[in-house]
Formats: structure tokens, C-alpha cells, sequence
């Protein structure tokens, strides 16, 4: 019987178990099979791995087990009981999948398991054990190696390599540039003997393992005080997923609650259904025994009689079903290729993609392991031979490159025939610039303990752990014997790819044992189909980045142009002095948070600073427990200063350098005439670079000559200290000036250091007139913290004081006068499409004081002031733009809208340049025709095309006349009657010619647009100019309205450019509108003045078009929302926004059919209406009849008082303001 929680429902039949789900929920799945509970469990290869699952009666293998022996871990947890029979079905995911199946079972049933590889010699794990073996106990060198060498990855280490990992964890680096990696044991050299620095067991402990940290996320319930844990969740399913998202996680639906930096907390969603999580993994790729079996069962069955070949799959498993359509595949595959790809053929079928390029298809059995390294070959093949990028990829079938069109006959087999004596070389000088690499040099380095957890427990992201190792990669590379590059090399090359595989692959093929058989079907062969379904996938889901972004970085902005193009500014305006002297005291470890304790610590500081005196060790340390210890940090006074003032730090300081000494971990040298003590494995660097005598004793490993010894002392005083003068280099190292500079002069060729004018005006330094010098790096991390420091000053005003100060902004509170004005005007609004019915009815008349249309005509007749169409709106109206006539390149933009072929015959006839009346382009494009052709073309027709060309960014007129001609629909309303011509006489030749355009819409003489400037460095420098000008404060919203190219992200990277040169500041200017916003300083003082509103408001009101960029609303600032209305707001044609004090109190549809309100404050209201009803009669706006508002009528509204206080009376559909009621 059920009880009475349970009655009625039906019994869970499944669940489901994985790696993902947490621990204690698997345990409880478990548990519940065993029992017989429940009768159905869905696992991924977590249940492969010998848990004792008890009486499992079958088992559903869903895709074909990688290989055999992954196949009879699944198929052993059925039956898995002395004496039982363990049983199985297998479901192929498709037809390809099917082949696969097929001989993994047929060698299950054989028992022919795929032979193991142990790894050899991984030195990243040789460091981690290192380190453990050290956290408790001395340990000898001898004995350590000794037992290494004991267990079997490591039974042929060379001692090379395990004395170069004991460099590693010792600190001794090929080069200063791996100084802030912190050594991890001391190894005593003379006694032969290493131990663990302080820390080592921690790190042993926490950081420890083999398996990779993906960064997942902890998915925990919430509210539950014991932290219940439901599994974890992949890092990019988190950055895709929000709050209240529902989700799948083993048998539950789960709804998120919150997300946090490390974890996901999240409640039951019981019956709703979720998304499916996902997990990035890497495949583990068919074996390449594996594959050659796959190809001899392929070349077999191929070649057996029918009765034969369904015997054998008989045998293997296969019922009749599956039987008859793997040998239809092969069937179809040999028909469409002439051959089949087995152990001894392998076959190259070409073909063309969806957009012309060729597609070269090596179909082979061998699997991911030879084919991984092949393609490295072959894309370098490419590169090499075309110049081009081959975009070879690899699948466990095959491998498919890319060759984009071209007039030469694409590639074939040979493109993937190589010399076997020089193919391992290949793919070895390939494979360091590969993805592969650079991920498996993370796991190698988080492996080697080089990256630990800064606290154990704590979820280290991802992206962070790929940017700290591509940061130590950068540095590694020019160290090709650096452990970890090695280790990661030997993993590669070892682990992941068989090369001797694909090496023996190649001898055959060149000894014509392998033959390679052409093809060039019309249509993707069956086994093309299922390689290039891998093939989109491993584009398609290359980068998910949001569609601006991804054509944003196909913009070639050139940062150094961009530089040029911004002018140069002072360094020393945009760094803060309080930035650069704290950053000097971090680097100089002289900070109070900075300073270390004891001899560990001391150690640290002559490793990382270089030589330093008793003293300058004193000033470092953190004071005595039971003294008050020195100031903060040591100031300008220096560390003398500071010993005065803490005598005990002299001597505890001394005594730890004489520690350091006796154990030969430091050395006392002489340096500049000073008396200094320096890190023992410095000691080849200071006698090659400055001659320094070193003292007896010195182990020879630490007196091996280094690359560039003064480089490397040049480098560490450039990275420890702030903006320096050349002077002050040579002094601390005892060199000349010029040596100095010289070394310097290389660390900026290579881009480690710069030079330039840092420090204030009146330093020391800058008194010299001389360039100061400063650690590229170190200079970037001061002008970001400069930036911050200014951005840290803003406070934030209100959206609606924002929404007061755009207006002001246009000039709409104190309008500008005559042309002069317009032109300043246009400047502004440069590039931006308004709809032509709003530019000359609210726009210019609100910003320029007793406007005229013959203040427009003067800028465009004289050329300093262009027009373009934009797309053209329902009824007579479209979208406008207004350009300065020297920057019309840069302002422009186009759009690719087909046009019919007359129309291109129209825009040939302006193409030779020049501006022309209608007329005259008419009879341009008649005279190639005969006369009943030419009668076919009116000058109406011509008109009517000037226009489509107009609409679509290619054609302009040097009068605005034909736009307002258009809006009053004269070109439409009538049609002129036809009239002989007036004649005029030329050299005795009467010709007819009109002496004005018969329509209206026709006057003026037209021209080609400019095409857009390519420059793409030029033009995202005047957009982002121009953004700040418009809007005062650029923000996400403002560029999204204006469809900007490249989106946000590029105008985002422009900007940023502009913030380094000090053109403007970034910072959170605005409420709720994140910190991604820009603004020039004095217009941040500017709209910091519009925060306050007068007590009381004088509920000022403003009337602007939807569309104009003086209204914030629906661009930087979100519409409000209205609970109970569906209709939206928009920044469309024809459409009116009333503001009353930056707030939106009234949106009106064209015409005012539509209202939505946003106040129900009556003297808000009545501001807003009465604004609205002047502005009217001002502008002489089209007939306004509201008909709803906020969805319902009119009349049963409060706003309706209001309107017929303002002036509106009732009319046949509502309340109405007519044209003849505004006198």
C-alpha cells in the first residue's frame, strides 16, 4: 500500500548518475538500484568504474563505446555476480556510429582490449611530489632520485630533468622575468639535501592531484544551513544562465535563486521543466589500434559475400535491421567515393562549400590520436604552400581542411603525404602555438603547483586560471628547457598524439602500401556528411560572443593610428602622484601590507628586489610583535630612516641575512661601493654584469653564465620600482649612464619597459629634462589605478537629471542663432537618421532661435552641409541624416540595399562626378538608346529613381528643398502637364532644354554620395568623438540605438583608447546604467550641476520627437513601464515625448492617437499637456487627435481635464488640437 503522501503517484522508473551530480546524491542512486527501489539508472561512464552495482539485469549502451575495454566496463555491470551472464544492448547514434559498434562489440566478444600507455617521465608530477615528499622532513637528493626512478612512469628519467624540476621548486629560474614565481623547497646543495619552504604541505595538500580544475561551480540549496549540495555546474552554463532560470541536475528540476562568485544556489522547481546543463569536456578519441581494426573489419566486410558479411555481423551482434543498413552505408559510400576508407586505403573526396571554397576530405579509420597531429601538418602545409589558413580540423574519421577559391586547381591526396623522417619535427615545432598546447600547459602548470589555490576550498574560475597561465606561457616560451614546456611537449606528443602512429601511417603511404584514392563527388559523400557535422560544430560554437561583438572584431582599428590620430598628452596629466608613490612602496615591498617576516621572507626580498643592505632588509620587515614597530612605510627619509626608528629590525634583519649565508641560500657582495647581500642564484648574473667579486664557496650550478645578465638586473629594477630616471638605474647597479641606457633602450625594443615624461613636474627626475623609464607593465597597472582613483571621484547622478541635462546639451534651453548656428547643429547630430518630417518641424526650430528653410539651403547649396537617406518610412517621410561637408567619409554610413537596373543605370550616369538637375541625368541615360527607347524614359522615372538612390545612401542634393517638397506631398498630389520647352541657342544649334524641373521633388542638382571612408581606425575615432558630443555621456544604450558599427564592444575599445590619452573619463556617471559609461571631464561638472531640482520644481516642460537624440529615453534611459498597458513606447517616426523636469510624463503616437501617461500627478499633468499645446501651435505640427490613453478611451480618462484645459476639444474619436484651434 502506498501511503498517503505517495498514493496516486506514479513510482520515479529513472534516474540519473554522474560525475556533475553530488556525491551524497549518487550514493543515494546507489543505493536505490541495489535495493531494487529503483529499476532504471541513466549514467554517463561514472558507473564504469567498478562500483559493485549488484543484481543489474541490462545494460543500455546508447553511441558506441570509445573502445573495448571502456565497452566491457559498461557491459560488466550487468550480471556482475559469479557465474551470471553479463548482457547488453547497444544503440548506434547514427549510421557512421553503427561501423563503430560493430567491431567494438566483435572485440569485446574476442576480448581483444586495447593496450595501455603509461605516461613517461611527467615532470609536473614529479614537482608535486617533490614538494609533498619536502612539507614534513629533510630529504636527500640521492635517496629521492633513487625512488623516483623506482616506479614505473619514471624508471628512464634522465638526471637532467630531475635535477632541472629541482631548479624549478628551488627557484632557480633560466631568467629574472620568472621572479614572481615563488620557490617551494631549499635545496642545499653542499649537503645534498632539500626541504620545504614554510607553506609546502599546505600547498601539497590543497593544490595537490592530477585531474584538471575546470572552475566548475558548486550547486548548493538555498537556505539549507548544512550547505546540502545538489552537483556542479560547467563555468560557461553559469555565465548563460539568471536568477529564476530552471534547470536539470540529476533527478530534479531546480530554479536558481542566485549566483554567486563560487557557487549557485538554487530551490526545487517540481514539475516544471528545465534546460539540460552541459559540459565542456575533451573527447578521448578512438586509439589508433582501434582504428586500424576498425579499417581491416571495414576492407572485410566489403570484400566478403553478402552471406558472409551478414553472418559475421550476425555474430557481432547486429540484428537484421542493423545488419542491412550498415551495408547499405558502406554500399552508398563506396558508389559515391569508388573506394572505402579501411587499413590499407584511405580516400580524398574534394568538394565545394556553401560559399565557393574547396573542401579537402581525408576519410581514414585511424582515429583522433593520428589525426590531431596530421592536421597540425597539414594546416601548416597550407599556410606554407598558399598562404592562407587551412582550418584543417580532425575527427576520429578523417580530417577536413579548407581552401578558399582561387584559379589554380585545389590540392588532393598530395596535400597529406608527408617524408615520415620529417613529420614528428613538423607537428613539433607545430604544436606550441596550438590551442592543445596552451590548455594542457595550464593543467601542467596547476599540476607543478606553479598556480595554487589561494584558499583552499574556494572555486578558482576559469577564465582567471587561463589568464595566469597565459601569462606565464608568454614568459616561458623563449625558454624551450623550462620544465613545464618540456612536460607539456612530452604530454602532447606522448599522451595525446600517437605519433609513432602517424609516422608508420606515413612510411606506408610513401612505400604504396597505404594508397590514397581520389574523388570528387557532386554531392558530400555519406561518410562527408557525418565528418562535416563535427566540422560546423567545432566553428559554430567557436566564440559565443554577441553578433555586434563578433563583427566588431573584424574591424582593423590599428591602436598606434588610433594613438595618432587622439595626439599625444603628457603622461604625467593622467597619472595620479598618490598612484605612483604607493605603487612604488608595493613593488618596493615597503608598504605596510607589503613587508615580510622572518627568513623565508628575507630570502623572498633579495630574490625579487636584488642585492639590498641591512638596512634596506630592516625597512622590509614587518616590525617585532611586541614593538610598536616604524611608520606605516617607509617614506621618502629612505630605510635608514626607518632602522633608526626600529634598532631591534637592524639586527633581527642582519641576523637573517647571516642565516641566509651560512646555509648558502645568499652571498655578501660588493655593489656600487655598497655592502650588500644578494640571493645566491644571482651570482653569475652580478659577476657578468658589473663585475662583482664573488666569494669563495659558491656552488658552480650558481656561477653558469645567463643569457643577458645585465638585462635581467636592468629588468628587476625597471618591475620593482615606479618611473625612474636613468640616473638614479646607474647609480643602485654602480654602471655608467649610457650602459644603462643602452639596456634599457633593448627592454623597450622588446616591449618590457617605456619611456616618456611620468613623474610631476618640479620631481627630481623630472628637473633633468630627460626621458624617465618605467616597467611597461608597471605602467600599465598606475594608469589603471589612476583611472580608477578618478572614476572612485564621480558621483553618480539621477537618470532624470541626466534626462534634464541631454536637452540642455542641444542647445534647447539657450538656442543658437543664423547659420552658424545650424551648422553647429549639424556637427553635432552628424550621421544621425531622423525622420525628414521631424528636422525642420521640432529639431532645428527647437535648437536655433527664428529658424528658416533657407538657413538649411545656404549650408547645402555651399557644400558644408550634406544629406543622406536612410531607408524611406511608411507614407511620404524617411530617414534623414545631416553631415559637415568635410566629413561626410567618416559620418556616413550604407547600408547594401539591392537596387533595380535602371536605377544603377541612373547612378552611372553621376558616377563621372559632379552635380546635375534631373533633367539633365534624364537625357544622360537616354542618349546610349535608341529612340523608342529613349521615349520609354521619362524625366518622372528618372525623378522617382533619384530618390530610390537616395533612400539608399547613394545620392544627395544641393537644396533640402525636394525633402520638404516630398513631406507636403507636391511631388504626388499633382502631375504637370507636358509643355514645349523653352529653347536656347548654342553656337547656332537650337537645343531643348527646361529651364526649371517640372516637379517639384526634382529641383535642385544631384550627385553621388561619398563612399563611407575605409579607414576603419579613422572613422571609429570620429564616431566615438562624435558620441561624446552628442550625448554628453556615452552609454551602452546610446550606441545600441544607433546601431553603431561593431556595436558597444568596439565603441567601447575606442573610448577606452581615448580614456588612457585623457581625452575622457570612465566611470559610473549615471544611476543604474553600470560602469561602462564615458564623458569628457568639464561635461561631467556640467551634468553633476543638473542633479539638483529646485524645491518646489517649476515643472519645466519639453517636447521633443521620439527620435531625437536630446531624448534620453529608449536609448540611454529604459522607457518606463506601465503595469497594465501592452502598448509600448518608441523611438519611432512621428512620435512625441513630453518631459517634465528629465521625467517622461506623456508619449504620443503620430499623430496622438496613442497616449501612454506616466504620472498621475495632476500638476505634472497639466505642465505636460499645456507644453504639449504650445508646442503645437508653435511648430505648427500636423493635426493631434488623442484617441486612447494607456489603452482605453479617451474621455474615461483623468488625463482628458487636462487635455481641454490645454486646448483640445472633443472631436469624432476623441480629444483634437487642430491646426486652425493654435492661432
Amino acid at each position: 500500500a502506498q501511503s498517503g503522501q505517495t498514493a496516486g503517484v506514479a513510482p520515479v522508473l529513472a534516474k540519473a548518475h554522474h560525475g556533475s551530480v553530488s556525491k551524497d546524491q549518487r550514493a543515494i542512486v546507489e543505493e536505490e538500484l541495489k535495493s531494487g527501489v529503483l529499476r532504471c539508472v541513466v549514467a554517463t561512464s561514472s558507473l564504469e568504474l567498478g562500483i559493485d552495482m549488484g543484481a543489474v539485469d541490462l545494460v543500455i549502451q546508447v553511441e558506441s563505446p570509445p573502445s573495448a575495454a571502456s565497452g566491457l566496463q559498461r557491459v560488466g555491470r550487468a550480471g556482475h555476480q559469479v557465474g551470471e551472464i553479463s548482457r547488453a544492448d547497444l544503440f548506434p547514434k547514427h549510421r557512421g556510429d553503427l561501423l563503430h559498434t560493430a567491431v567494438v562489440t566483435e572485440r569485446m566478444l574476442s576480448g581483444a582490449i586495447e593496450a595501455i600507455t603509461v605516461p613517461q617521465n611527467p615532470l609536473d608530477i614529479l614537482a608535486q611530489q617533490t614538494v609533498a615528499a619536502s612539507a614534513l622532513d629533510t630529504v636527500d637528493v640521492e635517496q629521492w632520485f633513487a625512488s623516483v626512478r623506482r616506479s614505473a612512469p619514471f624508471r628512464s628519467l634522465p638526471r637532467s630533468a630531475f635535477e632541472a624540476t629541482l631548479d624549478l621548486l628551488a627557484g632557480r629560474y633560466p631568467s629574472d622575468e620568472f621572479a614572481e614565481l615563488r620557490p617551494r623547497i631549499v635545496w642545499d646543495r653542499d649537503r645534498g639535501v632539500f626541504e620545504g619552504r614554510p607553506g609546502a604541505q599546505r600547498l601539497a595538500v590543497t593544490s595537490g592531484g592530477t585531474i584538471p580544475d575546470r572552475g566548475l561551480f558548486g550547486v548548493f540549496i538555498a537556505g539549507e544551513t548544512r550547505n546540502a549540495r545538489v552537483g556542479e555546474l560547467d563555468e560557461e552554463m553559469v555565465y548563460e544562465s539568471r536568477v529564476n532560470d530552471v534547470f536539470t541536475l540529476g533527478t530534479t528540476s531546480w530554479r536558481i535563486v542566485e549566483i554567486t562568485h563560487d557557487r549557485v544556489n538554487v530551490l526545487p522547481a517540481f514539475g516544471q521543466p528545465g534546460r539540460v546543463p552541459f559540459w565542456t569536456g575533451d573527447g578521448l578519441g578512438r586509439p589508433a589500434e582501434l582504428g586500424e581494426a576498425l579499417g581491416r573489419f571495414t576492407r572485410e566486410i566489403a570484400a566478403a559475400q553478402p552471406d558472409t558479411a551478414h553472418h559475421r555481423l550476425r555474430e557481432a551482434g547486429l540484428d537484421d535491421s542493423a545488419r542491412t543498413n550498415l551495408l547499405a552505408h558502406l554500399d552508398e559510400q563506396r558508389a559515391a567515393t569508388g573506394a572505402l576508407p579501411t587499413d590499407v586505403t584511405l580516400t580524398v573526396e574534394r568538394g565545394r562549400d556553401e560559399v565557393g571554397d574547396w573542401r579537402i576530405i581525408l576519410h581514414s579509420p585511424y582515429g583522433m590520436h593520428v589525426h590531431a597531429p596530421w592536421a597540425l601538418a597539414v594546416s601548416a602545409r597550407i599556410r606554407e604552400r598558399l598562404g592562407v589558413d587551412g582550418s584543417a580540423v580532425a575527427s576520429d574519421d578523417g580530417i577536413i581542411a579548407r581552401i578558399p577559391d582561387a584559379e589554380a586547381d585545389p590540392p588532393g591526396a598530395e596535400l597529406f603525404v608527408f617524408d615520415p623522417d620529417e613529420l614528428e619535427q613538423i607537428v613539433t615545432d607545430e604544436v606550441g602555438g596550438s590551442a592543445l598546447f596552451a590548455s594542457r600547459f595550464r593543467e601542467c602548470a596547476a599540476r607543478a603547483l606553479l598556480m595554487p589555490r589561494l584558499r583552499p576550498g574556494t572555486r578558482m574560475p576559469l577564465w582567471q586560471q587561463r589568464q595566469r597561465s597565459a601569462a606565464l606561457l608568454e614568459v616561458a616560451r623563449g625558454h624551450p628547457t623550462f620544465p613545464v614546456i618540456l612536460e607539456t611537449l612530452r604530454e602532447v606528443l606522448q599522451d595525446v598524439y600517437d605519433l609513432p602512429a602517424l609516422v608508420k601511417l606515413a612510411r606506408g603511404i610513401g612505400e604504396r602500401r597505404i594508397r590514397l584514392v581520389e574523388s570528387e563527388p557532386a554531392q558530400p559523400s555519406p561518410f562527408a556528411r557525418d565528418l562535416l557535422f563535427g566540422y560546423i560544430g567545432a566553428f559554430m560554437y567557436e566564440g559565443d560572443s554577441p553578433l555586434g561583438e563578433r563583427k566588431a572584431a573584424a574591424l582593423s582599428v590599428d591602436p598606434a593610428l588610433l594613438g595618432e590620430l587622439l595626439g599625444r598628452v603628457e603622461m604625467r596629466e593622467l597619472l595620479d602622484p598618490d598612484v605612483v608613490a604607493r605603487y612604488e612602496l608595493e613593488v618596493q615591498r615597503l608598504a605596510a601590507d607589503r613587508r615580510v617576516r622572518g627568513v623565508e621572507g628575507t630570502a623572498d626580498l633579495l630574490r625579487l628586489l636584488g642585492p639590498l643592505t641591512v638596512a634596506e632588509v630592516a625597512a622590509r620587515l614587518e616590525p617585532a610583535a611586541e614593538s610598536d614597530g616604524p611608520p606605516e612605510s617607509a617614506g621618502p627619509a629612505g630605510p635608514e630612516a626607518a632602522v633608526l626608528d626600529d634598532p631591534a629590525g637592524a639586527e633581527r634583519a642582519a641576523a637573517h641575512l647571516a642565516e641566509l649565508v651560512r646555509s648558502k641560500r645568499a652571498i655578501a657582495v660588493s655593489v656600487a661601493g655598497d655592502e650588500r647581500y644578494a640571493a645566491i642564484e644571482d651570482a653569475g648574473r652580478l659577476r657578468d654584469a658589473l663585475g662583482t667579486a664573488l666569494p669563495v664557496g659558491v656552488p658552480v650550478a650558481f656561477t653558469e653564465p645567463v643569457a643577458d645578465p645585465l638585462g635581467d638586473l636592468v629588468s628587476r629594477y625597471a618591475r620593482t620600482h615606479g618611473p625612474f630616471a636613468v640616473a638614479d638605474l646607474a647609480a643602485r647597479l654602480g654602471v655608467g649612464a649610457a650602459v644603462a641606457r643602452h639596456a634599457l633602450q633593448r627592454l623597450e625594443a622588446s616591449g618590457r619597459a617605456v619611456s616618456g615624461f611620468f613623474l610631476p613636474e618640479g620631481s627630481a627626475a623630472s628637473l633633468a629634462d630627460e626621458p624617465e623609464w618605467c616597467d611597461a607593465e608597471g605602467l600599465r597597472r598606475i594608469r589603471m589605478r589612476s583611472l580608477a582613483a578618478l572614476r572612485g571621484s564621480i558621483e553618480p547622478v539621477a537618470p532624470a537629471a541626466y534626462a534634464r541635462f541631454l536637452p540642455s546639451w542641444h542647445h534647447l534651453d539657450r538656442r543658437l542663432e543664423g547659420v552658424d548656428g545650424v551648422l553647429q547643429v549639424v556637427e553635432q547630430l552628424a550621421g544621425v537618421p531622423i525622420p525628414a518630417s521631424a528636422w525642420e518641424t521640432l529639431v532645428l526650430p527647437g535648437r536655433i532661435d527664428g529658424y528658416a528653410p533657407a538657413m538649411l539651403d545656404e549650408l547645402t547649396a555651399a557644400g558644408e552641409v550634406v544629406w543622406s537617406g536612410h531607408g524611406q518610412i511608411a507614407g511620404r517621410d524617411g530617414w534623414i541624416a545631416l553631415h559637415p561637408g568635410d566629413a561626410v567619409p567618416l559620418t556616413l554610413t550604407r547600408e547594401d540595399v539591392a537596387v533595380d537596373p535602371f536605377d544603377e543605370r541612373v547612378a552611372a550616369t553621376l558616377s563621372a562626378g559632379g552635380a546635375f538637375f534631373a533633367s539633365q541625368i534624364a537625357d544622360a541615360v537616354r542618349a546610349p538608346l535608341t529612340a523608342a527607347e529613349a521615349a520609354e524614359v521619362s524625366e518622372s522615372a528618372v525623378t522617382e529613381a533619384l530618390w530610390r538612390l537616395a533612400w539608399a545612401g547613394r545620392t544627395t542634393n544641393d537644396t533640402f528643398a525636394p525633402v520638404r517638397t516630398l513631406l507636403s506631398g507636391g511631388s504626388q498630389s499633382h502631375k504637370t502637364t507636358r509643355r514645349a520647352p523653352r529653347t536656347r541657342t548654342f553656337r547656332g544649334m537650337s537645343m531643348a532644354r527646361p529651364a526649371a524641373p517640372r516637379n517639384p521633388a526634382a529641383g535642385g542638382r544631384w550627385s553621388l554620395l561619398p563612399a563611407p571612408d575605409g579607414d576603419d581606425t579613422a572613422r571609429a575615432a570620429a564616431h566615438a568623438s562624435l558620441l561624446l558630443d552628442r550625448y554628453g555621456v556615452v552609454t551602452r544604450g546610446s550606441v545600441q540605438n544607433e546601431g553603431a558599427p561593431g556595436g558597444f564592444a568596439q565603441v567601447y575599445r575606442t573610448l577606452a583608447t581615448f580614456e588612457e590619452a585623457g581625452h575622457c573619463r570612465r566611470g559610473y556617471l549615471i544611476e543604474k546604467l553600470g560602469a561602462a559609461q564615458f564623458a569628457a571631464s568639464t561635461t561631467i561638472d556640467r551634468l553633476r550641476t543638473f542633479a539638483a531640482v529646485a524645491d518646489p520644481a517649476p515643472l519645466t516642460p519639453r517636447v521633443l520627437a521620439a527620435t531625437d537624440p536630446a531624448n534620453a529615453y529608449g536609448a540611454a534611459l529604459a522607457w518606463p513601464g506601465l503595469e497594465t498597458v501592452t502598448h509600448r513606447p518608441g523611438r519611432k517616426a512621428g512620435a512625441l515625448v513630453v518631459l517634465v523636469d528629465g521625467e517622461l510624463v506623456l508619449y504620443l503616437e503620430r499623430g496622438g492617437r496613442t497616449v501612454l501617461a506616466f504620472s498621475d500627478d495632476d500638476a505634472v499633468l497639466d505642465a505636460a499637456t499645456r507644453g504639449l499645446a504650445a508646442e503645437a501651435r508653435a511648430r505648427a505640427l500636423e493635426t493631434l487627435t488623442v484617441e486612447k490613453v494607456n489603452g482605453e478611451g479617451t474621455y474615461s480618462s483623468p488625463l482628458a481635464r487636462h487635455l481641454r484645459a490645454a486646448g483640445f476639444v472633443e472631436a469624432t474619436k476623441g480629444l483634437s488640437l487642430r491646426r486652425e484651434m493654435r492661432r
